[in-house]
């Protein structure tokens, strides 16, 4: 391959990623800020495309299951709050939904020059894998509030949630390299 080959390339490659995790990203924050009563409420939006209150739905309902599964009674307060019988609870806001990770790896995964059908394996299977990361961290949170362990180095859930997906990203994206044209 010529060099301006790869160059064309790779500049193709950063436009496509950029634009989608930024429409992902912020796609996300418009959609989540409209279907939250008061301001530029929609009810449209609230009622069908409402992917954020989906999303939080499926971390609390599926770290409920696995706590129950590892002994940890819980109940779903309300849409945000998952708490132990105990009191002690977890508050599943914006931030800890994932979306920015979830749109790096929908935003590489665009960008690669793989077939469609490649593409959506790695698409949902990667984001099912960052998802299963989400819900273990979230189970972890409120079995640590229950029995009291501190995070190693004092750092919180989120970089250490961050540090871990991040990993498996880059872990995801060389094995994607390596094999998705035999795929």
């Amino acid at each position: 391959m010529n060099m301006a080959f790869k160059q064309n390339s790779f500049v193709k490659f950063l436009v496509i990623f950029t634009a989608v995790f930024l429409i992902c990203y912020f796609g996300a924050l418009f959609i989540t800020g409209i279907a939250v009563p008061g301001g530029s409420y929609s009810p449209f939006v609230a009622k069908y495309l409402d992917v954020t209150a989906g999303l939080r739905s499926s971390l609390i309902i599926s770290s409920k299951a696995f706590l129950s599964w590892i002994g940890t009674e819980t109940y779903r307060e309300d849409e945000y709050v998952l708490r132990a019988t105990t009191g002690s609870g977890i508050r599943i806001v914006y931030s800890c939904l994932g979306y920015g990770i979830m749109s790096f790896w929908a935003a590489y995964i665009a960008a690669t020059a793989a077939r469609i059908r490649v593409k959506k394996f790695w698409l949902f299977g990667g984001l099912l894998l960052i998802w299963l990361i989400n819900v273990l961290r979230l189970s972890m949170v409120l079995q640590g509030a229950v029995k009291g362990w501190r995070f190693p180095f004092g750092w919180d859930h989120h970089t250490w949630f961050n540090i871990i997906t991040y990993m498996t990203v880059f872990m995801m994206m060389y094995l994607f390299e390596r094999n998705y044209k035999r795929i």
